[in-house]
C-alpha cells in the first residue's frame, strides 16, 4: 500500500476557538455550523479514500472515526428536518404553519 494523503479534510474549528479545537477530533458536536450537505460530501470522500485502499493503518483508522462521527452528524440533521416537517400543520384556512417544537 502506498501512503497518499486523505482528500477529505478535517471540519475547521469555530473562528472563536483556540488552535487545539481545530478539526483533527473525529466527533462533530452538536450544534457544530456544519450542514448535513457539508457533512454528506466529506463522508463520501472519506469512504472513496477508504474503497482505494491506499491509506496505511492509522490514517485509515482516522478516517473510519471521521466517517462514523460524520454519520452520525447526519443522521441528527435527518432527525432534526424531520421533525420540523412532521410538526407542518394545515391552518383552517388551508395555509401551512408549522408548530413550536419542543426542547428534546
Amino acid at each position: 500500500m502506498s501512503e497518499e494523503s486523505p482528500s477529505w479534510t478535517a471540519v475547521p474549528a469555530h473562528p472563536d476557538a483556540g488552535p487545539e479545537a481545530a478539526g483533527d477530533q473525529p466527533q462533530v458536536p452538536e450544534g457544530t455550523p456544519m450542514t448535513f450537505e457539508q457533512a454528506l460530501a466529506e463522508l463520501e470522500r472519506i469512504v472513496q479514500d477508504l474503497e482505494r485502499g491506499q491509506l496505511d493503518l492509522e490514517a485509515a483508522i482516522v478516517a473510519y472515526e471521521r466517517g462514523t462521527a460524520l454519520k452520525e452528524h447526519c443522521e441528527r440533521k435527518l432527525k432534526e428536518a424531520k421533525l420540523r416537517v412532521d410538526r407542518i400543520t394545515l391552518g383552517p384556512d388551508g395555509s401551512a404553519r408549522g408548530e413550536p417544537m419542543e426542547p428534546a
